[in-house]
C-alpha cells in the first residue's frame, strides 16, 4: 500500500510542477512542493419538519364559462378550507390553471374499424392547482379531509423537505472538510512529507428529497370518501462532497 500511495504522490509532484500549458487550471506551488487533490464527502440526515403537495378541482362543462366558473366556486372553496385548516396564505401558490376543450369520440363501425370525421367538440375542461406548503406535519391527514370535503378531486404528495436546510448542509460540509484533511495528512506522511497548506476548495451537492408519496383522489363524484393514507416522513439526507487542494513540501 505504501508502494502505492508513494507513486500516486510522485505523480503528484509532476502535476505540481507542469508546465504553463497547465497554469490556468493547476494552482501555483513552491519550487520542490507537492500539488495534492482530495475529493471528500460528508452527510448528515434530519427529520423532515415541511412537505409540498399539490391540490385542485378539475370541472367539465358544455361551454368554457361554464366550466370556469364551476371551477372557480368549487376552488374557492378548496383555498378557504385550506385557510380553515391552518395554511397561511404565503403558502398557496397557484401552480396550473388549464382549460381544455373535450371532443366527442370517434364513431365504432361494425367491422371494429372508426368512423373518419373532424374532431368535434362536446365540451370543455378546467383544470386548477395550488401548490402547498405544509408547514405541521401532524396536520397533513387534517387538511387533506378537509380539501376533499370543500370538492378538490386533485391532491397529489407530500414531497418531503427541510425549512432550514442551511445546519444540515453546514454538518455533511464539516465532515466532509474533516475527511479531506485526515486524507491529506494520510498522503503526505505515507509519501514523507508535510501539509504546508490549503490552497483551493469547490463544494458539489445538496439534500434530495426523496420521491414523493402520492395521494390522488381523481373524482369527486367518487363515493364514500376515503381516509388518507398514513403518511411516513421518514429522514432526509444531506450529501456534500468537496474538492480541496493542498501543498504538500518535504519534511
Amino acid at each position: 500500500m505504501k508502494h502505492v500511495l508513494l507513486a500516486a504522490a510522485a505523480a503528484l509532484a509532476t502535476l505540481g510542477t507542469s508546465g504553463a500549458a497547465l497554469a490556468d487550471t493547476v494552482p501555483a506551488v513552491a519550487q520542490g512542493h507537492t500539488l495534492l487533490t482530495i475529493t471528500a464527502d460528508g452527510s448528515s440526515t434530519r427529520v423532515p419538519d415541511m412537505a409540498l403537495f399539490t391540490a385542485g378541482v378539475t370541472t367539465q362543462g358544455q361551454t368554457a364559462t361554464a366550466a370556469l366558473a364551476e371551477n372557480s366556486t368549487r376552488m374557492s372553496q378548496a383555498v378557504a378550507a385550506l385557510k380553515r385548516a391552518g395554511i397561511a396564505d404565503k403558502d398557496i401558490q397557484t401552480s396550473n390553471l388549464n382549460v381544455s376543450p373535450v371532443y366527442a369520440p370517434p364513431k365504432r363501425l361494425p367491422d371494429g374499424s372508426y368512423e373518419e370525421q373532424a374532431q368535434r367538440i362536446v365540451g370543455y375542461q378546467v383544470s386548477n392547482q395550488v401548490s402547498v406548503k405544509q408547514r405541521k406535519l401532524a396536520d397533513y391527514g387534517k387538511v387533506i379531509d378537509a380539501l376533499v370535503s370543500a370538492g378538490a378531486n386533485q391532491v397529489n404528495g407530500p414531497s418531503f423537505m427541510l425549512s432550514k436546510p442551511s445546519d444540515a448542509l453546514d454538518e455533511a460540509r464539516t465532515q466532509a472538510m474533516q475527511k479531506a484533511r485526515q486524507r491529506a495528512q494520510l498522503y503526505a506522511t505515507a509519501a514523507g512529507l508535510r501539509v504546508v497548506g490549503m490552497l483551493a476548495i469547490s463544494e458539489s451537492g445538496g439534500y434530495s428529497p426523496p420521491q414523493p408519496v402520492v395521494y390522488q383522489r381523481a373524482m369527486a363524484e367518487m363515493a364514500p370518501p376515503a381516509p388518507p393514507p398514513p403518511v411516513m416522513g421518514g429522514e432526509l439526507e444531506t450529501n456534500v462532497n468537496v474538492t480541496v487542494q493542498y501543498e504538500l513540501a518535504p519534511q
